[in-house]
């Protein structure tokens, strides 16, 4: 009955609004990488007709290692993009959080069970590979935590070293290289897990943004994005045969190297990241908790990206 209802309101939407969607400009969304199940939420949004259901024309652009979704907005060559909070925070630039999509972070640490790596003080001295930028922020709080001292080294967006041993531990996301290892033989049974989220350092990832004058001038496209991207998820979880379809031939559009089961894995995983902590219901999705936003901007302060902790109110707009 559920999917049904959904399927009526995306046709009646889509035929009565498609012309007048037709005359107007797209509205840019740029996301971080390029095609995968990461987006997948909105890309059916669009497929299936629900931002026009909404009475918008949304272009969800890509982006490469040489792409900045955050100077895309900024520069103004897109209206919204994806973001984490610790990216935001640290600009000290007018941009606001709009639908807070992913509730949970996926980053990780990962070992061999082999290497006696079973807790996190196992790893003192250890040889840890870990991603600059906004990606170091939690490892660098893990470690002060449990008073480790690493010998770091910067990881490659591959997972080739971490399988030769040449390093103890490695970074990953867990809807992506955690399921690589997996593909590339190992069972998930010989590795150690180390969730952030675990141990008190839950980052929440993939945010709407837009710019604060956006915000304040057309707050009406502002709710009218936030409404078609949970739509779009919600169908997208819904419907995952359909989903994984569409989103195949974007990755063959765009010459992306994957398959039909990473991918699977990886929409299913971004799920568990959607709903953790606020149900199945996706009138419950989106929303920014103060906890998680304090928490983030927290630590930033206390490794020194920022001096002060802006205020939630505005940082997130509902």
């Amino acid at each position: 009955m559920k999917r049904a209802v959904i399927l009526l309101v995306v046709l009646l939407g889509f035929f009565c609004v498609k012309s007048r969607a037709g005359n107007q400009k797209p509205v840019v969304l740029q996301v971080q990488w390029f095609p995968q199940a990461q987006f997948a939420g909105y890309l059916m949004a669009k497929e299936k007709g629900l931002f026009q259901v909404e009475g918008i024309d949304v272009e969800v652009r890509f982006s490469d290692e040489h792409t900045s979704p955050i100077t895309e907005l900024l520069e103004g060559r897109a209206d919204f993009c994806t973001a984490w909070i610790s990216q935001t925070l640290t600009l000290g630039k007018p941009i606001v959080n709009i639908c807070q999509v992913l509730q949970k972070s996926s980053l990780m640490l990962v070992a061999k069970k082999e290497s006696g790596i079973l807790k996190p003080e196992d790893m003192n001295g250890k040889t840890i590979a870990i991603w600059g930028g906004d990606f170091s922020i939690q490892p660098y709080a893990f470690f002060r935590k449990f008073n480790i001292k690493p010998n770091l080294v910067p990881q490659a967006y591959n997972i080739d070293a971490f399988l030769v041993g040449a390093y103890d531990v490695a970074s990953a996301m867990y809807y992506n290289e955690f399921n690589k290892f997996y593909l590339s033989g190992i069972d998930q049974d010989e590795l150690v897990q180390f969730f952030y989220s675990d141990y008190g350092l839950n980052f929440p990832e993939d945010g709407i943004y837009c710019t604060s004058l956006t915000y304040e001038k057309k707050p009406e496209l502002c709710r009218k994005m936030r409404r078609g991207i949970l739509k779009g998820w919600e169908y997208a979880f819904d419907h995952e045969e359909e989903t994984l379809d569409i989103l195949m031939e974007y990755c063959e559009k765009f010459h992306v190297r994957t398959n039909r089961a990473h991918q699977k894995w990886m929409l299913n995983a971004i799920k568990e990241a959607v709903v953790y902590q606020v149900g199945d219901d996706p009138t419950k999705w989106g929303v920014l908790k103060k906890d998680d936003f304090l928490r983030v901007a927290e630590e930033l302060k206390q490794q020194g990206f920022i001096r002060t902790v802006p205020q939630y109110e505005n940082f997130y707009k509902e």
